[in-house]
């Protein structure tokens, strides 16, 4: 009896709105478990629940699956999304415009690509070689890794919409003023000089995505899943297990001591200098502010810190000198950090 086997990867292709049902039902139902899942693992170690240690992996287990679903599904959903938009219209359709208007543009495109600072770079240099204005293409290199959809979605999760909502708007004022205050400041001569020099020769080729099937949509969905999670998860992992010792180990007075809501007006820029030589990106820092956070920290200082080190990563700041030279990258640095000392300083203040 000759039986026919259907590869599974074809399912997608065939059958795309049913797959597309089910795997959100499969998400739905992976997210509702996380809390019991992983309190029974913590249950069947032998470690007692209410210690340091207990608290400590009861944490890990319920971040680390809860970031890399949220992070796998929103990626997703947007691969889906740009196979509407080509990244050739995207860089059509900032470049030629007013100031104003195309740095207010970049910045919430950069809200949704869930971009880390330095895979952000890459489309920052396609802008630059698009012709887009050199403060737009600032707005979406701060935005993309700073304000995007993980860190919303994870702020509105533990934190409630006002802060996220705050955080949205207090973000992209720093995206937008920045780029706005780079691009008044005429700092192109300060451009590598291979950027410079980059002609526009080829014409973008126009992608033709309206009549794409539905299954090569949800293919490209998986596409970006395995390039972006596949890349970031490392850091998930990393920025979980240390929100994970915070969490179950460093002493309350002692967070309380250098972020707390009593500490002096020198902790919002020490956090700042905090972040910089560290990095990761949106989704694996919001485990540690909601560790900072549990520990007593001041949400606008935690938050300054969380910028710097998305959005001034020493990482970032290195692959950047391959296209700006360093009076400019020091112009980017100081114009944004000063945006985050203020958003450090409006939080403590309003909440």
């Amino acid at each position: 009896m000759n039986t026919t086997t259907i590869p599974l990867k074809s399912w997608p292709q065939r059958q795309p709105l049913v797959f597309l049902a089910l795997a959100a039902a499969v998400w739905l139902g992976l997210y509702q478990m996380l809390i019991p899942a992983s309190e029974g693992l913590v249950a069947a170690l032998p470690v007692d629940r209410a210690s340091h240690l207990g608290g400590a992996l009861q944490f890990f287990f319920y971040d680390t699956p809860k970031v890399l679903l949220l992070l796998t599904g929103i990626v997703f959903v947007m691969g889906i999304i740009h196979t509407f938009v080509s990244p050739e219209r995207t860089r059509a359709m900032l470049a030629g415009k007013p100031l104003g208007v195309g740095n207010g543009m970049a910045a919430s495109l950069g809200i949704v690509t869930p971009f880390c600072s330095c895979s952000a770079v890459p489309l920052f240099i396609g802008f630059l070689q698009a012709g887009v204005p050199l403060g737009v293409t600032f707005s979406f290199l701060i935005s993309a890794p700073m304000v995007n959809e993980v860190a919303l979605a994870l702020l509105f999760g533990m934190f409630g919409w006002k802060v996220a909502a705050l955080y949205l708007g207090l973000g992209l004022s720093v995206a937008i003023v920045s780029g706005v205050v780079i691009g008044k400041l005429g700092m192109e001569r300060y451009l590598e000089d291979w950027v410079r020099e980059m002609q526009n020769s080829q014409t973008a080729e126009a992608v033709e995505v309206a009549h794409m099937p539905w299954g090569d949509r949800i293919q490209n969905g998986f596409a970006h899943v395995r390039e972006i999670v596949g890349k970031v998860w490392p850091y998930i992992l990393a920025g979980i297990a240390l929100g994970a010792a915070i969490h179950g180990f460093v002493p309350q007075d002692f967070m309380a001591s250098i972020m707390g809501h009593d500490a002096p007006w020198w902790s919002v820029p020490a956090a700042v200098l905090l972040g910089v030589p560290m990095y990761t990106n949106a989704a694996g820092i919001i485990p540690i502010v909601e560790a900072l956070i549990g520990k007593g920290a001041a949400l606008g200082t935690v938050l300054a810190f969380m910028m710097s080190v998305i959005a001034l990563s020493a990482p970032e700041m290195i692959i950047l000198r391959k296209v700006l030279k360093p009076q400019l990258i020091a112009t980017f640095a100081g114009v944004v950090a000063t945006g985050i000392l203020l958003v450090g300083y409006v939080f403590n203040a309003v909440l």
